[in-house]
């Protein structure tokens, strides 16, 4: 079977081999591998080439997924990997329970989310998605199902969470859901003028709420530049427990010619989000899926990016270093001519992942999307990675196209560790172009990567 199999940031489009998931089981469990390798794929909502295999094949694991068991006196849920976290929250809703931790989409698999160690608007309060998998079965090219616990199997329990596929097929697992006294969320906004009031917001917002993030004008300069609205809410207490999908109100029916984001049609944008936002400063109510998942009410979104596709930056900068690295970031974007359409920072907190490879660590993390436009494109993301590893931080391999191996080494000196648990069956893109690109003897990752880039 072919198909596209696309990443959600579309810059390498072409058919890509995928194969059913029942006969890739049958096969790792006689011990039949394919030469070039397997990788299991949920449903595209990565954005770069982690989630692909061009070489060799990948799992559908979306066919056939179901939810198991559920236990609500305990909240821990049995599901196979391939089932979706929007599935998981309408089955779940009815007896009150929510998922503990959510990424921006409600369109991500529950393997996935355990690939990608996925984090949310409360990791200061709940730390990232592996935090509260109790348990997952491991299907590896040893024919055997690993049976995976902080106990039982630790170092693949680890291993995998966070680590993109690379450990075996995740089949079902066992995650805690967490009691909420409503669907709907009781919203904040709060303006705010420029980054240096953000940050003196950010920390008390997290201690005050289960839910924080910011959204801020990348374009805005003069006296406005740094302005944004930082988001705060906490579930209410009304009892609404009804999860059903609102029909999607709108969709960009087909790939557009051009990039319909630029800095004309986001500068207009932003002011008017901006505009809007700073006078719903009063609390007030809003259901889960308009503050989680505001994109998903637009089917085939990425397309707005045009036939080239899109690239985002992720990056987490240490608290004492973000107050003037993050500002400088946004202007850099700016002095290369780049619009984001969706730039939002975050403050990580102190909970810390079970996961060997897990992306957040305490500090600020900036989110950026920018229409592929080439070499400067790509001129424009190894400077913000150049800024990223200065300040000493790491940038998220999950929504990664193209960061450097040294790059990666820098922010991930783990990745060895990982190599070795790593099932030789199962390889990606990305690890063929970071870690696999490093080789066992690599040398120092901070001195290659400043000599490489000066």
């Amino acid at each position: 079977m072919s198909g596209t199999f696309e990443s959600f940031g579309r810059i390498r489009r072409h058919k890509r081999r995928g194969v059913d998931p029942n006969s890739a089981m049958e096969a790792l469990r006689v011990g039949r591998c394919e030469p070039a390798g397997l990788l299991a794929f949920g449903n595209g909502r990565s954005y770069g080439d982690s989630c692909h295999n061009d070489a060799g094949s990948l799992i559908a694991m979306q066919r056939g997924a179901q939810i198991h068991a559920f236990d609500p006196t305990t909240g821990i849920v049995d599901a196979d990997a391939g089932v979706t976290l929007a599935e998981l929250i309408e089955y779940a809703a009815p007896y009150g329970f929510f998922a503990p931790v959510t990424p921006g989409t409600r369109f991500v698999t529950l393997g996935g989310a355990v690939a990608n160690d996925v984090h949310g608007k409360n990791h200061h309060k709940r730390g990232t998605f592996g935090c509260h998998v109790e348990s997952f079965e491991l299907l590896r090219s040893d024919g055997k199902t690993h049976h995976c616990t902080v106990t039982q199997n630790p170092h693949l329990y680890a291993a995998t969470i966070g680590g993109m596929g690379l450990t075996g097929v995740i089949l079902r697992l066992r995650l805690k859901l967490t009691k909420v006294s409503s669907l709907d969320i009781e919203q904040r906004v709060t303006p705010f003028a420029n980054l240096s009031e953000y940050f003196d917001l950010a920390e008390a917002a997290d201690e005050e709420n289960e839910f924080a993030v910011a959204w801020v004008d990348q374009l805005a300069t003069g006296r406005f530049e740094g302005r944004g609205v930082l988001m705060t809410g906490n579930h209410a207490d009304n009892g609404n427990f009804s999860a059903k999908r609102s029909r999607l109100p709108l969709r960009v029916p087909f790939d557009l010619p051009f990039s319909a984001l630029n800095r004309t049609t986001l500068g207009l944008f932003n002011s008017a989000y901006f505009n809007v936002n700073k006078r719903k400063t009063a609390p007030h109510l809003t259901n889960y899926q308009s503050f989680f998942y505001p994109l998903d009410s637009i089917e085939h979104w990425n397309r707005l990016y045009g036939p080239a596709g899109l690239y985002q930056h992720q990056c987490i900068i240490p608290s004492d270093a973000a107050r003037s690295v993050i500002p400088a970031m946004l202007a850099a974007s700016r002095d290369a001519g780049h619009a984001s359409f969706l730039t939002v920072l975050k403050r990580f907190g102190h909970v810390r992942s079970p996961g060997l490879m897990s992306f957040p660590q305490p500090g600020y993390t900036l989110t950026m999307d920018f229409p592929n436009q080439g070499e400067a494109t790509l001129r424009l993301l190894d400077r913000l990675d150049r800024m990223t590893v200065d300040a000493g931080g790491r940038i998220n391999p999950y929504k990664d196209q193209r960061m450097s191996p040294a790059a990666f080494e820098a922010g991930f000196p783990e990745w060895r560790q990982l190599e070795r648990l790593r099932d030789p069956a199962f390889v990606s893109d990305f690890w063929r172009r970071t870690a696999l690109a490093l080789g066992a003897d690599a040398a120092a990752p901070m001195a290659q990567y400043a000599r490489g880039h000066a």
